[in-house]
């Protein structure tokens, strides 16, 4: 195994513990010991595929967009002329692991971008538990913010990006937590409060959640008959969220459960068209049908689309799959839909 680097965390540790222990392990890439030091893998070695670096028609770069928490963004573009739309991309992890570096991350951006014929953005954001939720939205909100100045400020803006770009259809992306992020982010750009997201002249045409990472104290059925023995299993979901909430806080906290006793009501929500994701081998199968059928009966523009024998994350355990590819058609369509009906809407 890898040597662990030792880094601070602000996760303070049980008394009653020795301070060497372990008291929280994920699959050995994040281990919190009792003194409330974090031990970190730098890569994951799950995947069993051999994953591409490059794509013959993609180019591809990284910048950092926010250096004082030195948050990195990894952009994509195909060789194809003119404007393309856009898709910021959220990674998964559970809000503790992952990155946009990550390989399989890398690869399933390349495809992205490759046959869905738009600039991906692949943005990082800081993880728990040294930065708590609601730190990753916060980060997913700067981002957009960051995409905003591209945008607006050519002096600053990134040529590589804004000659493809086109600001005027972005969509927002993400996977297993990444698509809880962009929830948050639909959220709080719809929102009537005074603190809602603006992000004027980037135009949010539609988001698509990828598998959402959604919690609840109430288990759904696909939650509690999930085996122990699968990897992503609910003991493993469990330990992420006591890594990644608020301390003491349950898994009905706002930032997990769209539908908690204390989370916002989204009846008054503005939502743009939402392409929901599942699978029908996830254990969070029920609680994404469930999210998608409740924004549904509110009168929402949201569309389910389920790949029935496919696992949580299918699209970066196997980037290459025939099942990536047709998920890839499903997110091009919809990108294609959105865009005639805004121009039908216009006319």
């Amino acid at each position: 195994m890898p040597t662990m680097a030792a880094i601070s965390a602000a996760t303070g540790g049980d008394a009653a513990t020795p301070a060497n222990d372990v008291v929280e392990d994920l699959l050995g890439f994040l281990r919190v010991l009792g003194d409330g030091t974090v031990l970190r893998l730098p890569d994951p070695v799950f995947c069993p595929t051999t994953f591409p670096e490059s794509h013959p028609s993609v180019q591809w770069r990284e910048t950092v967009y926010d250096k004082a928490k030195n948050l990195r963004v990894r952009m994509y573009k195909p060789a194809a002329a003119g404007k393309l739309p856009v898709l910021v991309h959220f990674h998964g992890g559970g809000f503790c692991l992952g990155s946009c570096t990550w390989a399989s991350v890398h690869a399933f951006c390349l495809r992205l971008a490759a046959e869905a014929g738009a600039v991906v953005l692949s943005a990082g954001y800081r993880l728990a538990p040294e930065h708590r939720l609601p730190a990753a939205v916060d980060d997913g909100a700067g981002f957009l913010r960051w995409l905003r100045e591209q945008s607006a400020n050519a002096a600053t803006a990134d040529g590589w990006l804004t000659e493809a770009a086109d600001f005027g259809r972005v969509f927002v992306t993400g996977d297993s937590a990444g698509g809880t992020i962009a929830h948050h982010l639909a959220v709080r750009a719809g929102s009537v409060a005074a603190a809602k997201l603006d992000l004027d002249p980037v135009t949010v045409r539609g988001y698509v959640l990828l598998m959402p990472f959604f919690g609840g104290v109430r288990r759904m059925p696909s939650e509690a008959e999930c085996p122990a023995e699968v990897f992503l299993n609910l003991d493993l979901f469990d330990r992420f969220w006591r890594l990644s909430l608020p301390a003491g806080a349950t898994r009905d906290h706002p930032a997990a459960n769209p539908f908690g006793p204390d989370s916002p009501g989204l009846g008054a929500v503005d939502f743009p068209p939402v392409l929901v994701v599942a699978g029908g081998l996830d254990m969070m199968r029920d609680r994404v049908a469930d999210y998608a059928d409740r924004l549904a009966a509110m009168g929402k523009p949201v569309g389910l689309v389920e790949f029935a024998g496919e696992p949580h994350g299918f699209y970066t355990l196997d980037p290459g799959s025939e099942a990536t590819g047709e998920l890839i058609r499903v997110v091009a369509r919809f990108v294609e839909d959105c865009v005639a009906a805004s121009s039908e809407a216009a006319a």
